[in-house]
């Protein structure tokens, strides 16, 4: 049995079942035995692989919607370029070479790269190391630097724990993990024997008994961090993500390891955890927020509006013998049955600015 496992059993043992936003927070985050502390869990060879691992051609485009994000600012001498859980540092990298377009772009930008993990930190600032702006690192938003910002996430939001709740008898009743009677250090699932009061779930009104509900209070905290930094000067935020378009009923807590699903309670901070992001949550979060909200539109459709057919034939043309290996990059990022219909791109904003390229509908 893992430690982590241990103290999370002697927690329950001490304080009684915990909530699955809880349980998450502790899998991912605790500074000893989580996740994201203790490993680079990216790549063939770590658990999962993102779009920006693909091919360059995704941070690319991203880096094109900054520059253009810059220029419909007004082009300020300085802006806040700030990646949100940016993994290895590939796409910040991938992103930089688009800037080159522009030279005063590059001289206006600060990079801060908001990291929970110091071993993926460490691979950042080794990715980076030739970046021509400068790069600092900081844990929350709230830390960066004020002023004009850029905002870029890409699965980013899937990693935020949430809280379940279950239908039952008519009321809401938070899911809970507690310790299971029947097996020796093992843990299950359970329903919270009294009623949630409090909790926004109106995008279910129509569930049953039996059903079960998704509610990320990150969402809510992220737009008001949004609002309150782009209350103060024009700000742009990009999220890219896995999740449908509008609140849906259903358990889409997976545990990831090694590129293969495992169960979520078997074996605490020795998975990726995430969940599907629920766009419908974060488009009302933004609305109360005061932010201007564009999107979501599919990564296959905000992509194709960026350019990646031509920059794929010109990356074709370079080179014959890497012509097939585009074209599955291509279809990973496109493809409706890939990523291109399951993952969505959304931008919030401050009030005032242009629409923005490739999300705007």
């Amino acid at each position: 049995m893992g430690n982590l496992k241990a103290r999370l059993l002697a927690r329950i043992d001490r304080e009684g079942p915990m909530n699955i936003a809880a349980y998450m927070s502790a899998c991912l985050f605790d500074p000893t035995d989580g996740f994201y502390p203790t490993r680079d869990p990216l790549g063939s060879e770590g658990d999962f692989i993102t779009a920006p691992e693909i091919s360059q051609m995704f941070g690319e485009l991203v880096g094109i919607f900054a520059l253009q994000s810059w220029i419909d600012m007004g082009r300020p001498e300085t802006v806040q370029l700030v990646e949100l859980g940016p993994g290895r540092g590939v796409m910040m990298s991938d992103m930089m070479r688009a800037a080159h377009m522009d030279a005063d772009f590059i001289k206006a930008i600060n990079i801060t790269m908001i990291e929970a993990s110091p071993a993926l930190e460490a691979v950042q600032a080794k990715n980076l190391a030739a970046c021509p702006a400068p790069v600092t690192w900081a844990t929350s938003l709230n830390d960066v630097e004020a002023g004009p910002s850029i905002i870029v996430g890409n699965e980013f939001l899937d990693c935020l724990p949430i809280r379940q709740f279950i239908r039952h008898d008519g009321a809401w009743h938070e899911r809970m993990v507690m310790r299971d009677p029947d097996v020796e250090d093992g843990l299950i699932y359970a329903r919270s024997a009294t009623p949630e009061a409090g909790i926004d779930l109106l995008a279910f009104e129509g569930a049953r008994d039996g059903d079960l509900a998704e509610y990320n209070p990150g969402l809510t905290q992220l737009c008001a961090q949004l609002h309150d930094r782009f209350a103060v000067h024009d700000g742009r935020a990009l999220l890219i993500d896995y999740g449908p378009v509008s609140s849906e009923i259903g358990d889409t807590v997976q545990a990831i390891s090694r590129h293969q699903k495992v169960d979520p309670l078997a074996e605490p901070g020795e998975a990726d955890l995430t969940a599907r992001v629920d766009f419908g949550a974060l488009s009302r979060a933004a609305r109360e927020q005061g932010l201007d909200h564009y999107g979501p539109v599919t990564q296959a459709a905000f992509l194709d509006a960026l350019g990646i057919e031509l920059r794929a034939a010109k990356l074709a043309q370079q080179s014959e013998r890497h012509k097939p290996i585009i074209a599955r990059q291509m279809h990973r990022l496109m493809d409706e049955h890939a990523m291109g219909s399951l993952f969505k791109v959304i931008a919030l904003q401050s009030r005032g600015l242009p629409k923005p390229v490739g999300v705007a509908t």
